[in-house]
């Protein structure tokens, strides 16, 4: 039996290379008339910048700035998704309502897409990778290697060309 693609988890980082890799999550979507779920995960600050911050604005003040960046940055994924399904999916007049949620998150970006594509029962993950090498990997780590390694489905890198 051949596998089915019913959810696609597209995983973005907001980068000016991401329309291609959501062109591709759009193709699949297309081809197997398939949901798309779109992620973006917010690293949360390390100890030191939490009590930086802490240290000089009110537990509510941080709280009130915290939801208003995520919902500026929900926006900007909601903005760009209809950019996208206007001047990449022209050709598909379902574009936008292929999209079934936007999800920002909080978490380390790898385990957070991991997290994501369980919960909404992703059949594959879509994601840019920025194509660094072998040894930048090893130095700097790369949230697409750490997906493609650990994820229970399978994950289609868009590479970003320059």
């Amino acid at each position: 039996m051949l596998p089915e693609i019913r959810t696609i988890l597209f995983a973005t980082d907001l980068s000016p290379h991401a329309p291609r890799a959501f062109r591709w999550a759009m193709s699949l979507a297309q081809r197997y008339d398939a949901r798309i779920v779109v992620v973006h995960a917010l690293e949360p600050l390390n100890p030191t910048a939490r009590s930086m911050v802490d240290l000089y604005l009110p537990k509510e003040t941080r709280q009130r700035l915290d939801a208003e960046g995520r919902e500026r940055i929900v926006e900007k994924i909601r903005e760009r998704l209809e950019l996208f399904c206007q001047e990449e999916t022209c050709t598909d007049p379902a574009g936008r309502d292929r999209v079934r949620e936007v999800r920002v998150v909080e978490g380390r970006p790898y385990q957070a897409i991991l997290d994501e594509a369980q919960r909404c029962g992703a059949d594959v993950i879509v994601m840019g990778s920025h194509g660094h090498s072998a040894m930048g990997e090893v130095l700097l780590g790369s949230v697409a290697h750490r997906v493609t390694q650990r994820a229970r489905v399978p994950v289609l890198i868009v590479r970003h060309t320059e």
